[in-house]
């Protein structure tokens, strides 16, 4: 009997000395059904990698017996073609952005969310993983999911109206080549709801890749869409492929698209009107077949009238319009991802709960939920986690979370902030001192949590890391 082997070698390493974090992102990626194995130290690292040669690595630059790029280099020049995602703490991002330019496929700056993270790891298994078959034994990131898949494993359920008339919408539009414009809050499941759109359309069988605009410097992202050849800029030591041809034949997702900067709009306008890339320093585009789904958590129409998104590419793109509704509007919907997450979640942790109790129903269905779905799957993995089973009681959930079902009413203007500022302090000053002073006094307002601030002033969060990380690099 071969038992002694593995039927398929690991597809992703994850390179990650925090034990917590290691525990954490493993989880992750085993429920997303990635094989995956980990290294707590470069040394470990870099004998997995000879040990089993996976396509994806995903690595911390910082590291207890070595630097992080270092070890990417080894690593590339053992097998040039793994895709590497770099990984840094938000105080880092320049580290990150020097990782890009030797050779690092993505990069993720924590605390980052689950689904970017699922994100980055299937774009990059997309473009190591061969396209020319379609064998059942492809990746799981490069297999298309049904839409089951992605209402068991996601938390795309509900049987409220509101998301009747989604899946509704979904099931009209899925096998057309409209493109999609889903809005809603941050947490609400854009992603989930583009799946469901691929899922369920023609092209199920070709790759889904999705890409986050706000999650990435403005001066590599034409590079992610396009992809680059080698030598067209410093750093660009192979080809590149970019999402829109590693999407060929499938669906190309553009997360945060009112994030994108001006110039790349003008390209993306083309992209869609002449259906070819042409990759940054290649001399003739390319025809690719991509449809097209892309989502914010902004009003895109009022980023037109502010002039941060072309009106012509927001017509282009605005087609079938899909708002996907706050958790706190989706009544019993909330009760029913919950108990789906802890049904769920406790079969991947060996655990037996019977369900939510009466209260703790009623607890939930007064929630505000301001991290919509996403808070809620959290908050059910933590009380699996921390839990032995049997019925969910209020007091196993985390602690605070009863307090807010009484929000505080939102500061006015002239509220001073604790570093003494108001509305009439700003004026006279630069516009760029007064975004500055106005970021940090809400930072400062809100316990220094960027999720909290960027809800807050109604930005991407990634603008706030992207604003702070440039006025570190000018201080220093």
């Amino acid at each position: 009997m071969k038992t002694a082997a593995p039927i398929s070698r690991p597809s992703v390493l994850l390179v990650e000395d925090t034990l917590s974090l290691q525990m954490v992102y493993r989880s992750i990626l085993a429920t997303a059904g990635h094989r995956v194995v980990v290294a707590g130290s470069a040394e470990d690292g870099l004998k997995q990698f000879r040990a089993h040669r996976p396509m994806v690595v995903l690595l911390d630059l910082i590291l207890p017996d070595r630097d992080g790029l270092d070890l990417m280099r080894d690593i590339q020049a053992l097998q040039p073609e793994t895709r590497v995602i770099a990984i840094t703490a938000n105080g880092s991002v320049n580290r990150a952005v020097e990782a890009m330019r030797a050779g690092a496929h993505d990069f993720l700056v924590k605390p980052f969310e689950e689904g970017r993270f699922l994100s980055a790891v299937q774009n990059a298994l997309a473009e190591a993983t061969p396209r020319d078959t379609g064998k059942s034994d492809a990746s799981p990131a490069t297999q298309a999911r049904d839409a089951g898949e992605v209402s068991e494993n996601s938390g795309f359920i509900g049987s409220s109206d509101a998301m009747q008339r989604i899946h509704s919408t979904i099931g009209s539009v899925a096998r057309s080549m409209a493109t999609v414009f889903i809005t809603g809050e941050s947490g609400t499941g854009k992603e989930l709801c583009a799946l469901a759109v691929h899922a369920k359309s023609n092209r199920a069988s070709g790759p889904f890749i999705a890409l986050n605009c706000g999650a990435i410097p403005q001066d590599l992202l034409e590079s992610e869409v396009f992809g680059h050849m080698k030598g067209s800029f410093t750093g660009a030591i192979s080809d590149k492929q970019g999402a829109a041809t590693a999407a060929d034949g499938g669906t190309l997702f553009l997360d945060e698209i009112c994030e994108m900067a001006p110039a790349l709009q003008t390209k993306l306008l083309r992209f869609l009107q002449t259906s070819t890339v042409q990759p940054v320093g290649a001399t003739r585009p390319r025809k690719v077949n991509v449809r097209i789904v892309c989502a914010t958590n902004r009003d895109p129409l009022d980023a037109v009238r502010r002039g941060h998104f072309r009106e012509d590419l927001y017509y282009r793109l605005y087609v079938v319009p899909i708002h996907m509704p706050p958790l706190r509007e989706r009544g019993e919907d909330v009760i029913e991802i919950a108990e789906a997450a802890l049904a769920r979640f406790a079969r991947e942790e060996g655990k037996e709960f019977h369900g939510l109790a009466p209260a703790t129903r009623s607890l939930m269905l007064s929630l505000p939920w301001p991290g919509n779905v996403r808070q809620l799957l959290n908050v059910m993995r933590n009380v699996v986690v921390l839990n032995p089973g049997g019925w969910v009681t209020p007091e196993m959930l985390p602690p605070g979370l009863a307090d807010e079902r009484a929000p505080a009413e939102p500061a006015p203007a002239a509220l001073v902030s604790p570093q003494g500022l108001t509305a009439d302090s700003l004026l006279g000053l630069p516009l760029a001192e007064a975004e500055r002073r106005l970021i940090e006094a809400t930072l400062a307002l809100h316990g220094g949590s960027i999720p909290k601030a960027a809800r807050v002033l109604d930005v991407s969060p990634s603008t706030l890391y992207r604003k702070i990380e440039a006025w570190n690099a000018k201080a220093s």
